[in-house]
């Protein structure tokens, strides 16, 4: 804004424009009492009515008492019923001059006209100086109002007070707990006047106290007086809360003078609609693509910012009352839908729904143009519902709808029908590619398209020969981090990337914590998948259960080293709906019914969108399903709802079964689970089929079957959470029986993990008269060899390119290769072997003097007949396109033995006839008997070492065509030749 915008003038048409709009609705604050109006404060020593310029939030009382900005922007800011908002987010705050309060007395005045619904500590105004940690002499003494407190004792209610450190205490005196805000905008006057200290919500008094220090010990000493939006205590969060007049006084200003200074309540009124609207938009919009024009159902709140809603359409058959959309109206269709706070005002919303269009469900489909996964053919529509089914030019490669497999009558159900099942080429045959169609039908419209994709060959495969962690710190170190271990031993484990973390998110939340890797289906490929949360920037556990992330981080990789964001974007991936409370602990797992993967993670879930309810809150677990970690079904399915709070599932496959680890979040019983917060094991046939209850004697091809509660806490304090089951790798010290598991709980109580060893036959004959947990080699292993302070993470195989790499910290660099040469008379043989032991493809090429020949690998073999003549042979494997394992030479063969006899043709034109000659010589040092085998007859002959005869035989025709000939032999050693050789074309017309 322009500073000549800063007039008083200026300020006042705004408030008088507010006052009428005001006129229209009815205010959403307390009415100031008649005998206030009268009043008249004195001159403000700063008035911010959030009117800035750069990084200054102008002084509108003349006094040029500048505060200066640090954190925002101008998007910081909005017109809001012709007052300007500052819009505090928890991303910045104003430092305050000197001299808008003097410690001369204990006379003082601030007014603070504010709007917020976050249950967090927040300070909204502090005066004082010494920012530092609490109870250290970098604390400075200071007096201040929190407009909303988090702290157990005061919750939700306007915190403020005074302290002042003395050379042998802390001293804090907090106003008693006066409520929270008035819906909408409320105006908070802290007036100190003496020992007293007084506290105004829009202008009726809430609160009072008495102290014994003195403002000559509060103000600082530095040019800054204090700060808005910020706390002088280094752990606190910056405030989150629209905020749109200030002013400070060095006086203490009477009841009458508090309540008439204040903004009038048509004007907060006017604020908060705009605000509101605002707000509004954006969730009432959800996956619509613009403010007006919208496909997709909208979300109606039932309450925005603590104001609650009522919310109306003009036609409900088009849009109702709950915010349905309609996808039969076969024109653009304009209505007016209306948002009724409980005080009366108005909002109102235009829209337009577009007629339903199947294209618009066909170009919302996105295919990967190469891919390693199945394919997700999705059968209805996501932005009109049609029904869509697909063809296949190659059925063989991936099968159209109604094709493949049938999901099982329990659990998900199959989002693409049968289709979209990959069979990959081998490795070394090379991508293939094919054209699928998808058929939109939406009522009596048809439309097709067609989408090219490449069909990646399978990759290369290698024995598993270690293991890679993922994980996070702790709530103040919400990373991701990365360990490997030194060779195949499980319990080996050391940082890789120096030590430092491997991402660290600069977006959504910007914390990333419970990271979990799952190999791909085929193997070639990681994904990783993560909680957005960041408890460190300020977040309370009670708001991040409440008001959560409703998505999940999502990468792949080749190496464990080089991760991409699936969906091409700086930004997680939203697969929870918006009456969610959190998404937390992600994890997948491969269903072999579905042929997806299965997503599964724990949420609360509130009664809608506006989260007001506050019954059945606790925790339980949720599943999408995926092919590509792009894509994901929605609505999430119920997983497990028993009625007791459950979360961080982890899933293994045994035999026919799934193996299901999953904490009890219930600090006391959770229906037939033992008291006491830690992990239980359940199996079921059916990865996806929902658990209403814990049951012994469930049955598990219908649901999940209790097999073993309460496994860790051997003692009470150690009970842990996020459990994680991993297979042994063959060859492993740890895995004695060939069939060990490694079983891991995070103790976070200890700050790592603890590890259990056992086996899959272990797990499986787990039962309610036989626990798992109770048998007497239970038992868990010592500490050490595991990444040191991991918090809830992830371990898997990987083969020893992967592992290299994480140590070395680079990409997949290509392994030794060597090529081993074998002659069998003329036939010669190459076996190729990789160092690590994996698939070895491409070609290799033997060599002989001045003769060459390229062959294809098969099996790791290649053969080939070497000429006569040849004396020595060497084979070059020359690697493969990929790269991935390095060319390697043969050492010299030479070869002994085998008949050694050679041939060439002619023609000549004898009476308007053609006539093939053919010149057999015995290169050999013995006599040998040959047979010349033409089309034209064929003819013996011996010869004695290193002679030649030519034969001639009459073809009886004025032209002939190019051919071959075969030249056949035997000596008296034994030897033989075979061979084939060219005859020319000829013409005697």
């Amino acid at each position: 804004m322009h500073p000549s915008a800063l007039l008083p003038s200026s300020r006042s048409r705004r408030l008088l424009a507010a006052a009428l709009t005001g006129a229209l609705v009815t205010g959403l604050c307390l009415a100031v009492p008649l005998a206030a109006e009268a009043a008249e404060p004195p001159p403000a020593t700063a008035h911010y009515d959030m009117t800035h310029a750069g990084n200054q939030l102008l002084d509108i009382s003349g006094n040029g008492r500048n505060a200066t900005l640090t954190g925002f922007t101008d998007a910081s800011f909005a017109d809001a019923g012709g007052d300007a908002v500052l819009r505090f987010k928890k991303d910045g705050y104003a430092a305050l001059p000197k001299g808008l309060v003097t410690g001369t007395d204990n006379a003082f005045t601030v007014e603070y006209t504010v709007a917020t619904q976050t249950a967090t500590n927040q300070f909204g105004w502090v005066i004082g100086d010494g920012v530092g940690a609490w109870n250290t002499t970098a604390l400075g003494n200071h007096v201040f109002v929190n407009p909303r407190s988090g702290e157990s004792a005061y919750s939700n209610a306007v915190l403020s007070g005074i302290r002042v450190k003395s050379a042998t205490a802390n001293g804090e005196v907090r106003l008693p707990n006066g409520g929270g805000l008035n819906p909408g905008f409320s105006t908070l006057t802290l007036v100190g006047n003496g020992n007293a200290l007084t506290l105004y919500r829009d202008g009726v008094q809430i609160s009072t106290t008495t102290h014994t220090y003195a403002m000559s010990s509060i103000i600082p000493t530095g040019t800054t007086l204090g700060y808005l939006g910020r706390s002088l205590y280094t752990g606190d969060a910056l405030v989150q809360a629209d905020v749109t007049d200030v002013k400070f006084w060095d006086v203490s200003l009477s009841q009458a003078e508090v309540a008439a200074s204040m903004p009038t309540a048509a004007a907060k009124a006017a604020a908060n609609e705009a605000l509101l609207r605002a707000d509004l938009l954006p969730t009432v919009l959800g996956a619509n693509p613009s403010a007006s024009q919208v496909t997709r159902n909208l979300t109606f709140p039932a309450s925005s910012n603590g104001v609650a809603l009522t919310w109306a359409s003009q036609s409900t058959a088009v849009i109702s009352n709950t915010g349905v959309v309609s996808r039969t109206v076969t024109a653009d269709t304009p209505v007016t839908v209306t948002a009724t706070t409980a005080t009366g005002t108005v909002i109102t919303f235009a829209f337009t729904v577009l007629a339903a269009s199947p294209s618009a469900d066909l170009d919302a489909i996105s295919l990967a143009t190469r891919t390693t996964e199945n394919l997700p053919l999705v059968t209805k529509g996501s932005v009109n519902g049609s029904a869509i089914t697909w063809t296949s030019s190659d059925p063989a490669l991936v099968t159209p709808t109604d094709a493949g497999y049938t999901a099982p009558a329990v659990g998900s159900a199959d989002p693409f029908a049968g289709g979209g099942l990959v069979e990959r080429p081998a490795y070394g045959a090379g991508d293939r590619t094919v054209t699928l169609t998808a058929h939109a039908v939406l009522g009596s419209t048809t439309v097709e398209k067609s989408f090219t994709v490449a069909v990646a060959e399978h990759g290369r495969s290698a024995p598993d020969a270690g293991y890679a962690a993922a994980y996070f710190k702790s709530d103040g170190d919400e990373k991701i981090y990365q360990a490997a271990t030194s060779g195949n031993d499980f319990f080996t484990f050391s940082p890789v990337n120096g030590g430092a973390a491997v991402i660290t998110s600069t977006t959504d939340t910007k914390g990333l914590r419970d990271p979990y890797i799952l190999r791909s289906h085929d193997g070639d490929k990681y994904y990783m998948v993560a909680t957005d949360l960041c408890i460190s920037c300020g977040t309370g556990w009670g708001p991040a259960q409440s008001e959560g992330s409703l998505k999940i981080e999502v990468w792949e990789s080749v190496d464990l080293v080089h991760w991409t964001r699936t969906n091409g974007l700086n930004t997680g991936i939203t697969v929870n709906q918006p009456a969610a409370g959190m998404t937390w602990a992600p994890e997948a797992y491969w269903d072999d019914e579905l042929q997806s993967y299965v997503v599964f993670f724990a949420s609360r879930l509130y009664s809608d969108a506006s989260h007001t309810n506050s019954d059945k809150l606790y925790a339980r677990m949720f599943s999408v399903l995926t092919r590509d970690f792009k894509t994901f079904t929605s609505p999430p399915a119920s997983w497990q709802d028993t009625g007791y709070a459950r979360i961080d599932s982890t899933v293994t496959k045994i035999g026919d079964y799934y193996y299901r680890f999953t904490k009890n979040e219930e600090s006391g019983a959770a229906g037939t689970l033992e008291a006491g917060k830690d992990i239980f094991l359940e199996r079921s046939k059916v990865l996806t089929a929902p658990t209403t209850a814990s049951n012994w004697s469930a049955d598990p091809t219908q649901t999940w079957q209790l097999t073993d509660t309460r496994m860790t806490s051997l003692e009470t304090s150690q009970s842990g959470e996020g459990p994680e089951i991993v297979k042994l790798n063959e060859g492993d010290p740890n895995n004695a029986s060939g069939d060990g598991y490694a079983f891991l709980v995070d103790n976070y109580g200890a700050g790592g993990y603890r590890a259990f060893l056992t086996t899959g036959a272990e797990i499986a004959s787990s039962s309610q008269a036989d626990r798992l947990s109770k048998r007497a080699n239970w038992n868990v292993r010592p500490v050490g060899g595991l990444p040191a302070s991991p918090r809830h993470g992830a371990f898997v195989s990987v083969p020893q390119t992967v592992l290299t790499a994480m140590h070395d910290w680079t990409g997949i660099t290509a392994v030794a290769s060597t090529t081993e040469l074998a002659a069998d008379g003329r036939e010669v043989t190459a076996e190729v072997e990789a160092a690590d032991g994996g698939d070895v493809v491409g070609t290799v090429t033997f060599s002989g003097g001045d003769w060459t020949e390229t062959v294809t690998l098969h099996d790791g073999s290649a053969t080939a007949t070497v000429p006569a003549g040849i004396g020595e042979v060497t084979a070059t494997y020359d690697g493969y396109a990929d790269g991935l394992v390095a060319t390697s030479t043969s050492a010299a063969v030479e070869l002994q033995g085998g008949l050694e006899l050679q041939a060439t043709a002619a023609t000549r034109c004898i009476a308007g006839k053609v006539s093939l000659v053919v010149t057999a010589k015995n290169v050999d040092d013995q006599r040998a008997d040959v047979v010349i085998h033409t089309s034209y007859g064929d003819k013996t002959v011996s010869l004695a070492a290193g002679a030649s005869v030519s034969s001639t035989f009459a073809t009886r025709a004025a032209s002939i065509p190019a051919g071959t000939l075969t030249l056949t032999g035997s000596a008296a050693d034994g030897s033989t030749f075979e061979g084939a050789f060219p005859t020319p074309a000829a013409n005697c017309g």
